[in-house]
């Protein structure tokens, strides 16, 4: 079958639509970070049990991916979105009104599930671009989940300064369902390429991690980088409203402005990609992430050292994660949202892990434990990397 529509109706108005909603729904997934000091206020918790709510969202989200993802490739995306869109205004407007603890966690959850509109939004993007301009699709696209996530942390912390970290989901309850609403109007109606049953849907993707070494190899690099970027943000709020900055959840939330280094990561990546290949880009992108940890792990309790650590490795995870992903949805075009889900699956179930596990380790270990953690997974991603590539030149 053809890799792309001859007559492709992305528009640049609709791309940069899709590029939005990608960004307001990522934040979703981020806004409570900065929150989580307000929040163990708020229910009287300690730092172990409020490191269950970032972990929450991204597991819902990893679910989401796992049993909703897939449905792409065999359904009507547009329709499909416009169920995902009103799952999420409903989730937020839950973690809103949550009276208790527990509503709180299983709230969050619902909020990772319906976030998965970025899933069916990317791979649509790439089954809607010509073969040369895919890069630079997936380039605009990937920017704006580098803003969501970026972004998300600031928007958070600036509104509940003034109104309460409540107020930050019933802010993005009404911006899911304005850009719901425009997609809905404006998105095509694409046709499946391929008919399958739910049950055999699900466990084609098993055959796809089994098929495609490539995949296997992407999936765990990614993997291991997102786990160490996950436990830096999950516990950055913590660290910085502490001894020895004493920061407010505003002035921690002002750190993802430091981490807008990441959108430069992915417009350098989506640009030279193509001209070096994804592995040079990789192999640059993950040396980033490897020093940005030793710097966190040194000096990580300076101000300097913070942002010096946050720079990098926001250049480095975002300026890896287009080639890696690029490479993911070009393997089969018939069933990129499936190659997409497997991908994403090991990305967010290792974010899960990886907030989790960082909230825990510092609150044990302290800052530095948790940045030798960081600095471990780095590593391994890093040395998994180099050696795929040295199999590779070796035939």
């Amino acid at each position: 079958m053809p890799d792309t529509p001859a007559n492709s109706p992305l528009t640049k108005p609709l791309l940069f639509l899709m590029a939005v909603t990608i960004a307001a729904t990522a934040a979703n997934l981020y806004y409570n970070q900065p929150l989580l000091p307000d929040i163990r206020a708020a229910f009287g918790l300690d730092d172990g049990a409020v490191g269950m709510v970032p972990a929450a969202t991204q597991l819902g989200y990893a679910t989401a991916i796992l049993f909703i993802s897939p449905l792409g490739d065999v359904m009507n995306r547009r329709k499909l979105i416009n169920y995902l869109s009103i799952l999420l205004a409903l989730a937020l407007l839950a973690v809103f009104l949550a009276p208790g603890f527990i509503v709180l966690v299983m709230a969050f959850f619902a909020v990772g599930l319906g976030a998965n509109i970025t899933q069916q939004l990317i791979p649509l993007g790439a089954s809607l671009s010509a073969p040369a301009t895919r890069g630079a699709t997936m380039g605009t696209l990937m920017t704006g989940l580098t803003v969501g996530i970026l972004l998300s942390r600031t928007a958070s912390g600036s509104i509940a300064e003034y109104f309460g970290w409540r107020s930050v989901f019933l802010v993005a309850a009404v911006l899911t369902v304005v850009l719901g609403l425009l997609l809905r109007a404006n998105l095509p109606d694409d046709k499946p390429r391929v008919t399958l049953r739910y049950p055999a849907l699900i466990a084609s993707m098993f055959g796809l991690l089994r098929e495609h070494r490539l995949l296997r190899e992407s999936v765990l690099t990614g993997a291991l980088w997102f786990a160490a970027f996950n436990a830096l943000w999950a516990t950055l709020a913590i660290h910085v409203t502490g001894a020895p900055f004493s920061y407010t959840v505003q002035q921690a939330g002002l750190f993802g402005l430091v981490g807008m280094s990441g959108i430069f990561g992915a417009k350098l990546a989506g640009r030279y990609v193509d001209r070096f290949g994804p592995a040079r880009i990789m192999t640059v992108a993950l040396s980033a992430v490897l020093a940005s940890f030793i710097a966190l792990t040194l000096w990580g309790n300076s101000l300097a050292g913070l942002v010096i650590g946050i720079v990098l490795l926001d250049l480095g995870v975002f300026g890896a994660q287009i080639p890696n992903q690029l490479r993911v949805l070009s393997i089969d075009p018939d069933a990129r949202s499936r190659m997409n889900a497997v991908y994403m699956l090991g990305y967010y179930l290792a974010a899960s892990l990886g907030s989790a596990a960082g909230v825990k380790i510092m609150n044990i270990a302290g800052w530095h434990g948790m940045a030798l953690f960081g600095l471990g997974l780095a590593l391994l991603a890093f040395l998994h990397h180099l050696l795929r590539q040295s199999r590779r030149a070796l035939g």
